[in-house]
């Protein structure tokens, strides 16, 4: 078994910013032309996740006003009174979206749907750089 692994960083805006990362996954994994792989992208960090979502913009409204239902911003949250930085939200949200993907690669070509691309998901209260890792194993 031999692992690649690669690393890119982007910029968020925070506040659920969805951000497409396919074309990032993409060069990452086609560098390589490989044709059988597992491909692991991971986002670092307690606030943000990696998904896979149709990147439209109907969807870019229904996630977050479905999210915003679940852990919205504003309440009382335990973290908040033992951090004081308002974002006990951000971490719920990250924590049931998870903070992974796996996409398996065959024949060459990452086997996503034709209407699913990969995306990064920043909850957090304010813009960050994020750190995304790609881990390719064959």
């Amino acid at each position: 078994m031999t692992v690649i692994n690669e690393k890119f960083v982007i910029n968020t805006q925070g506040f659920t910013d969805i951000i497409d990362i396919t074309k990032n996954i993409q060069n990452s994994v086609y560098r390589h032309s490989l044709q059988n792989a597992s491909v692991l992208v991971y986002a670092a960090g307690s606030t943000v996740s990696v998904t896979n979502i149709e990147f439209e913009p109907g969807l870019l409204v229904d996630l977050p006003e479905a999210l915003d239902k679940i852990a919205p911003m504003g309440l009382r949250y335990h973290h908040d009174e033992t951090w004081h930085d308002g974002n006990g939200y951000a971490h719920i949200r990250a924590a049931i979206v998870g903070n992974s993907t796996m996409i398996p690669l065959i024949d060459g070509a990452l086997q996503l749907g034709t209407w699913q691309q990969i995306v990064v998901i920043d909850f957090d209260n304010k813009p960050r750089n994020r750190t995304i890792y790609v881990q390719i194993v064959y």
